[in-house]
């Protein structure tokens, strides 16, 4: 029996302009929503604001008298939703991930500031002592570790908190930064997660009471939810958002029989995020994980008649080699290690949900050894930035390659040149 063939969504010209009215509506709903915030906080000079410091950083400067001033750089996120950096006393310590209540001065921004995330100054009134429940999940994850960097890893795997610029500048020597920042791969394995748990309890009490109900649009339901109360309790990190909305919008395209593996589909869920979420719009992130999914669809679209083991096998090298000119021009970090991230990359899915499940039982400790091996290893890394006339090749190469086979093997070569070239002078 033959199957169904899978439909695009839009079909007629009528469809095309119905969706750019739907995009224009929400995007209007959107800024709109965004604009009058910007009003409440501008409308005084200061405005007392509670909010939860991000990321917090020492920084110095040379005054006009040629002294060095020492400083603390504060990156919050208010219940609002805005994100703004500040400045701090050096003397106050350990404010990562602390919620303050503060007296901010932000009536001078514009709303393109206010929307990108702005500096302002302010005074902190109070330091909540009160820890919130990620504070407290933190200090859970802390206790089962000797390696106070071990722990921090394991916190920004699972929290989203923010490394320290030394883990970070070896893990992007190593390749594998994508993997501590949590995104659309950690989604997935999550959620591949949930919906083993959920399967066998849902059958069974299927056969016995709701025979009549669908399990995998009820499995979704179960897993969408749980995925939610997850992001949100992160504060909504862009790549995390952008899998998620992904995610709804692929089940719901799937569920009614639309083709998932289109550029198409792509295409409308970032409109679709974009008119929801205007700010991710200057997220990096964001557009990372993107690109990340775009090459992905690139592949399986092109390569669709490949057996299902040669796609497994060579997806992952596909992906890197197109991700490898990103990761160069925003890091600007190679060594020989580097490539290895492919290997790491695979591994990773077996050790995310090992990490949790030993974390959860309080044995999170037996997984320390490997990890200590990763940051003390000697990278001998090369640091040169990939300039944005390259970068801006990569990207037409890979606007191009949708259309075209030929482009599509240009990207390719284009790729493995810079990739060469790389490994050469590393050597």
């Amino acid at each position: 029996m033959q199957a169904l063939e899978k439909v695009t969504l839009f079909s007629v010209k009528k469809d095309y302009f119905l969706f750019f009215l739907l995009l224009l509506t929400l995007l209007s709903l959107s800024l709109s929503y965004k604009y009058y915030k910007y009003t409440e906080l501008t409308k005084f000079d200061s405005q007392l604001v509670n909010a939860t410091v991000l990321k917090a950083y020492d920084k110095t400067k040379l005054t006009k008298k040629g002294k060095i001033k020492s400083y603390k750089i504060l990156k919050l996120q208010s219940d609002e939703g805005f994100v703004f950096y500040t400045m701090a006393s050096k003397k106050l310590q350990n404010l990562q991930n602390k919620r303050l209540h503060v007296e901010l001065w932000a009536g001078k921004i514009s709303f393109l500031e206010y929307i990108k995330g702005f500096f302002a100054f302010s005074k902190i009134l109070q330091v909540y002592k009160t820890p919130t429940l990620k504070q407290k999940i933190a200090s859970f994850i802390e206790v089962q570790h000797t390696n106070y960097d071990i722990a921090k890893i394991y916190k920004a795997l699972f929290l989203a908190m923010p490394l320290p610029t030394s883990i970070q500048k070896q893990f992007s020597n190593l390749g594998i930064s994508h993997l501590i920042a949590i995104s659309g791969f950690h989604l997935g394995v999550l959620a591949t997660i949930l919906f083993f748990l959920f399967k066998t309890p849902y059958k069974f009490l299927q056969n016995r009471y709701f025979p009549y109900r669908s399990y995998k649009r009820d499995s979704f339901f179960f897993i969408s939810l749980v995925l939610l109360a997850y992001l949100l309790f992160l504060d909504s990190p862009p790549s995390l958002l952008r899998a998620y909305a992904m995610l709804v919008v692929g089940f719901i395209l799937y569920d009614r029989g639309i083709q998932i593996i289109s550029m198409q589909t792509l295409l409308i869920t970032i409109l679709l995020i974009l008119a929801l979420f205007p700010t991710l719009l200057f997220s990096i992130g964001f557009w990372l994980s993107v690109s990340g999914v775009f090459y992905i669809f690139l592949f399986l679209i092109h390569f669709k008649n490949m057996s299902k083991i040669k796609q497994f096998i060579l997806l992952p090298f596909w992906v890197y080699l197109m991700m490898l000119p990103y990761s160069l021009a925003i890091f600007g970090n190679f060594s020989l290690y580097h490539p290895l991230s492919i290997l790491w990359t695979t591994l990773f899915t077996l050790f995310y949900p090992l990490a949790i499940a030993l974390h959860v039982t309080g044995f999170g400790n037996l997984l320390d050894t490997p990890l200590s091996y990763l940051l003390h290893v000697n990278t001998h890394a090369l640091h040169h930035t990939l300039t944005k006339s390259y970068l801006l090749v990569e990207i037409l190469l890979s606007l191009l390659a949708v259309f075209s086979k030929k482009a599509l093997y240009a990207l390719l070569s284009y790729s493995l040149l810079l990739f060469i070239y790389f490994i050469y002078n590393v050597a």
